[in-house]
């Protein structure tokens, strides 16, 4: 029969597993507050702590947390390292809170523990693999073995990447220099080549960005895939200035100037015929320059209109209306939507010798060969309303615009539209029809948008199923809640789930499709403008006309078994 807990005001701030013990008569009173006190100066874990003690041996406190607690108990000097999985758990919280991973099936992780007292530690690795945990009891002295030699195990393998000979190379030109001419710290060979092999992952992974973040106790490296941002590595702290500079200097920004934000571009040479270009952005943190790389693969607009994810009567509908000799088509959505590539899409479609395309951005993101490309310049003068006019002086054909921000910008790119351009731009807005009243809003007058306005698209990016996908059921009412009609479910499909695999690095998801809302302008909906018409009117007109709104696309994706029903509701609202 355990023992009755003492009643002591020191219990209260006891550790967990100290308790315990007390409770149970391992420990007397005495101990539990000597062990419980020199932990708290020292900073240390306690059960650290009782095993220098010599109170309990390892092997029979796991015994007791197993049996105390419920939970397995597993010998770890008997398990193959080897099968570990891997990116669940970061080095530093494995380090930190003295855990492993030792199996992940479906939606639970094994974690290997030696005192299941830690909810902290149980809590952060439920946040971080977003995963349920199911803790194993092992011997604290052998679990902190594997966890060095694991530990040891990370950094020869950094430094064996750090030292891989690659065969790539940067296109530097003007190179900044520093303030007092000194290069050598940043040509370091393993700086260079490590930042070489980082770039040549987040190709790999198919990363749209890199983010490389400096905090005070520790450096992080984490790459953006499939619209969700990854931990790839934490680097020693120490490299994080030369690892700045190494990349401020092939992006030719001032490696002196630390306190401000400062934009660039770089070019990563991978072969030949391939090469593909960065767009760097710093900015002063805390604890140092935070660093994010977006990378701009020109291949992206070559890849056609068919792999963009639209369904063949929206592909239709946005074709007619780009070859028209005239008009403005408009494409919306939030930061990350793909709006670029699908502008970028359209004009390589259009991209013939016989046509003249000139585009204003901020900045050009894709190299295209043929098409005329100006970045705006804020602080030279070269706005967006400037570069337009310059272009109508320029015998345009067809002018992209990157964003309508203002009523000056708006005004000449509609009059361009009306007087024999076909002009294509990007809004911020929810979905088609909210783009209409916010040129209203920004004081552009109705009978200008009716007589220009020729189509509207609206997108969202959704993570694509990988090919370990599985079919689930999910009721009836959830999926007539969703926005499925009786009609759909006529039991002729089943929606999929995402399972995980080495593919896909677990997620269940590998690459994105394109949900679209493609709104031409009817003669109804230009009736509705002209008589200032609310989002809601000309929304409901645009159903009468055959338009599926975000949320009807993404549910045909989910029919289609390319997403997830979790994916859709969580890019679309209704």
């Amino acid at each position: 029969m355990a023992a009755v807990l003492p009643s002591s005001a020191s219990n209260n701030a006891m550790p967990g597993l100290a308790r315990a013990l007390l409770q149970a008569g391992r420990l007397t009173q005495q101990q539990a507050d000597a062990i419980s006190k020199q932990a708290a100066n020292e900073k240390s874990p306690f059960i650290d702590i009782l095993l220098k003690s010599d109170v309990i041996d390892s092997g029979k406190l796991a015994a007791f947390c197993s049996e105390t607690f419920g939970y397995p108990l597993l010998d770890l000097a008997a398990f193959n390292t080897s099968l570990l999985p891997e990116k669940i758990i970061d080095a530093k919280l494995m380090q930190s809170q003295h855990v492993i991973a030792l199996a992940k099936r479906g939606n639970k992780v094994s974690i290997a523990i030696s005192d299941p007292t830690n909810s902290q530690a149980l809590d952060q690795i439920k946040f971080q693999a977003q995963l349920a945990v199911e803790p194993i009891i092992v011997d604290h002295l052998t679990l902190l073995k594997i966890i060095d030699k694991l530990g040891q195990s990370a950094e020869q393998g950094l430094n064996e990447l750090i030292g891989e000979d690659l065969d790539i190379d940067f296109i530097e030109e003007e190179l900044a220099v520093p303030v007092d001419g000194g290069t050598a710290d940043i040509d370091d060979a393993p700086i260079v080549k490590f930042l070489q092999k980082i770039l040549v992952d987040a190709i790999n992974l198919g990363a749209s960005d890199l983010h490389f973040e400096p905090f005070e106790k520790f450096y992080r490296i984490r790459f953006r895939v499939d619209g969700v941002l990854r931990d790839i590595a934490q680097p020693p702290l120490a490299i994080k200035e030369k690892l700045a500079s190494r990349i401020k200097v092939i992006s030719k920004l001032d490696i002196s100037e630390k306190r401000v934000p400062q934009d660039g571009r770089m070019k990563l040479v991978m072969s030949k015929t391939r090469s593909i270009d960065f767009r760097v952005s710093t900015l002063p943190t805390l604890f140092g320059e935070k660093i994010v790389m977006r990378i701009l693969d020109g291949s992206q607009a070559q890849m056609g209109i068919e792999a963009l994810g639209y369904d063949p009567d929206q592909k239709e509908t946005l074709l007619t209306a780009i070859q028209r000799p005239y008009g403005m088509v408009l494409v919306t959505g939030p930061t990350g939507s793909g709006k670029t590539v699908s502008l970028y899409t359209c004009l390589n479609i259009l991209n013939k010798p016989g046509i003249n395309i000139s585009t204003a951005e901020d900045p050009a993101e894709i190299n295209l060969p043929g098409v005329n490309q100006v970045n705006v310049n804020d602080r030279a003068g070269l706005t967006f309303p400037v570069a337009l006019k310059a272009f109508l002086r320029q015998d345009p054909d067809i002018i992209m615009v990157g964003e309508i921000r203002d009523l000056e910008t708006a005004d000449i790119a509609i009059k361009a539209a009306q007087t024999g351009h076909m002009v294509f731009s990007t809004l911020h807005t929810n979905d088609a029809p909210a783009t209409l009243t916010r040129l209203m809003n920004m004081g552009v007058a109705p009978f200008n948008i009716a007589s220009s306005v020729i189509l509207i698209t609206a997108q969202r990016l959704a993570r694509r199923l990988c090919s370990c996908k599985q079919t689930t059921v999910i009721p009836d009412e959830a999926l007539l809640e969703a926005g499925f009609s009786e009609d759909d479910l006529d039991g002729t499909w089943l929606p999929y789930k995402p399972v995980g695999c080495e593919r896909c690095s677990g997620s269940g998801y590998k690459g994105r499709v394109g949900i679209y809302q493609i709104m031409p302008i009817s003669e109804e909906i230009e009736a509705i403008i002209l008589n200032h018409g609310t989002s809601m009117e000309i929304e409901a007109q645009a159903k009468k006309d055959g338009v599926r709104n975000l949320r009807e696309s993404g549910l045909v994706k989910v029919k289609l078994g390319l997403t997830s029903l979790e994916e859709v509701l969580g890019c679309t609202n209704e």
